[in-house]
């Protein structure tokens, strides 16, 4: 198998409290998704272009609570920011048959909107997270982080995914200019580090945060976060 044998690729391919791999919707959606698929490969890009567009990026989704990171709650809800929109994706992966692991980064945003400085005060952000998938014998990276209409809205260039390839962040705006800095890459994970995670994210928005369903709860940035 490559990289690894396949009682190593095993823990990629488990169910756990938040990678919930064995949930019915998970294996239903994931089914669906992949049934007509002849390679792993092409079942990663499937997966990968639903996580990515029927899986809305929203920031205001972030929580300091475990059950929210739930994939098949972020399903449900078909909204997440980053790392919840990963834990689906792996999950997905795993329910297809594919090894699937966590990736995160502390990465610099150069285009971060201004309603999102103002939330967080800072274009920097610890635990950005991402995806890995063992594909034809080597771990292949992709982040399915922001939809496709986000990015047209706010001009930015969109992620596409081939199943061979790494897709992540670009690092160029579609004028050249700066947009994702990846300031320091972190060892993959099995499982969501939430402790981890946690730590980090609740000096930015608090030991209580949950996740903001609607505009009256986003228009508590300026009340909360001044």
């Amino acid at each position: 198998m490559g990289e690894g044998t396949k009682k190593e690729m095993d823990i990629y391919l488990k169910s756990t409290p938040t990678i919930d791999s064995d949930h019915d919707m998970i294996i239903q959606t994931a089914r669906s998704l992949t049934g007509d698929c002849s390679s792993n490969e092409e079942k990663a890009v499937k997966l990968f272009y639903f996580v990515r567009d029927s899986i809305k990026y929203n920031i205001y989704m972030i929580s300091v609570f475990i059950e929210d990171f739930k994939a098949s709650r972020i399903l449900d809800w078909g909204k997440g920011y980053c790392v919840q929109k990963a834990v689906l994706f792996a999950a997905l992966g795993r329910a297809a048959g594919i090894p699937s692991r966590l990736a995160f980064a502390k990465i610099r945003n150069h285009k971060v909107p201004a309603h999102v400085f103002q939330m967080f005060k800072t274009n920097t952000f610890p635990r950005h997270g991402y995806n890995q998938f063992f594909l034809d014998g080597r771990w292949i990276s992709a982040a399915a982080t922001f939809d496709k209409i986000l990015c047209k809205k706010n001009g930015l260039p969109v992620v596409e995914f081939d199943g061979r390839m790494d897709a992540i962040l670009p690092e160029k705006d579609l004028k050249g200019e700066p947009y994702i800095e990846y300031v320091e890459k972190f060892p993959p994970r099995q499982d969501l580090p939430f402790d981890w995670i946690r730590e980090r994210i609740s000096k930015l928005v608090g030991t209580d945060k949950r996740p903001w369903f609607n505009k009256n709860q986003e228009k508590r940035i300026n009340r909360d976060f001044k």
